[in-house]
C-alpha cells in the first residue's frame, strides 16, 4: 500500500515537473534559416507558440533594438496574416552600399485576418529578412503576444548572466564574418582577378603577334632591298659589257 502511494505520488510529481518545464520553454523565440553573421544579411523565423488552453493569439509584433538599427527589414508574406512594417527616423544616420539610410525599421507587427489564428497547442512562424547586421555577438528582438481575450504577453526580459527570466526576450545569435559576408576576397572578386589575369595575358599575346608580324615585314623589306640592289648590278654589269664588245668591235675594224 505504502509502495503503490509512493508511486503515485512520484508519478504526480513527475509529471508536474513536465508539465511545467514544457510550459517555460514555450516562449516566443526568433531562429535563423542558414547562418545568420555580423555584417551580412539572413532570413530569420520568428516562432510563436500559443501558451493558453481557453484563447487564440491573434497579434504578434516583434520590436527591433535603436541601438543597432537594421536598414533592411522584409517581411514574408503569411496565409491569413496582415503584415505592417513601422519605420523611424535615426538620430544617427546609417552609411550602406555608398548611400545614407536616415530611418530604419523598428517594428513589424501581423494581424490576423478572418480564421487564422494560432489555437491552443499549435504554433506559427513568422519568415523575416535582415540585414545588414551589426557587429555584435546578438541581437534582442522583443516581442508582444495578444489572445483574443484581450490578453497581453510581453517578451521583453533582456537575457542576464545566469538568470531565469519568465518572459525572454527572443535572441538571435550572430556568428563570425565569413568572406561571403563582408572582409576579405569573395568568389566574385576571385573571379575577377583571374579574368583580369586572362586579359592581360591575351594582351602580351596580341604584341608578341604584332613584333613577330613587324619583324616578319621587316625582313621581308630587307629581302626585297636586297634583290633590287642585285638586280641593279646585274644590269650594270650587262651594260658595261655591251659597251666592252662594241668599244673591241670597234677597235678590230680599225
Amino acid at each position: 500500500m505504502n509502495v503503490s502511494r509512493i508511486a503515485l505520488t512520484t508519478g504526480i510529481a513527475l509529471s508536474s515537473v513536465v508539465l511545467l518545464s514544457g510550459t517555460a520553454s514555450a516562449h516566443v523565440g526568433v531562429q535563423p534559416q542558414g547562418e545568420a553573421a555580423k555584417g551580412g544579411y539572413a532570413t530569420v523565423n520568428v516562432k510563436v507558440p500559443n501558451e493558453r488552453d481557453n484563447a487564440s493569439t491573434i497579434k504578434v509584433e516583434v520590436n527591433f533594438p535603436v541601438d543597432h538599427p537594421l536598414a533592411s527589414v522584409m517581411p514574408q508574406p503569411v496565409p491569413g496574416w496582415k503584415s505592417d512594417v513601422t519605420k523611424s527616423k535615426l538620430t544617427k544616420p546609417l552609411e550602406l552600399h555608398g548611400k545614407t539610410i536616415n530611418e530604419a525599421v523598428t517594428k513589424v507587427t501581423w494581424t490576423a485576418e478572418g480564421d487564422a489564428k494560432i489555437g491552443p497547442g499549435q504554433f506559427q512562424q513568422f519568415p523575416l529578412s535582415l540585414g545588414q547586421l551589426p557587429e555584435a555577438d546578438q541581437l534582442v528582438i522583443k516581442a508582444i503576444q495578444t489572445y483574443d481575450n484581450d490578453e497581453v504577453v510581453r517578451w521583453i526580459e533582456e537575457p542576464k548572466d545566469g538568470a531565469e527570466l519568465q518572459n525572454p526576450a527572443p535572441v538571435l545569435k550572430l556568428s563570425a564574418a565569413s568572406d561571403d559576408h563582408h572582409g576579405g576576397g569573395t568568389k566574385t572578386d576571385d573571379k575577377a582577378g583571374h579574368d583580369d589575369k586572362a586579359k592581360d595575358g591575351a594582351k602580351d599575346k596580341a604584341k608578341d603577334r604584332k613584333a613577330h608580324t613587324e619583324n616578319a615585314a621587316h625582313a621581308d623589306s630587307g629581302s626585297d632591298t636586297t634583290a633590287r640592289v642585285l638586280g641593279v648590278v646585274g644590269i650594270l654589269i650587262g651594260v658595261a659589257g655591251v659597251a666592252f664588245g662594241l668599244l673591241a668591235g670597234r677597235r678590230r675594224s680599225a
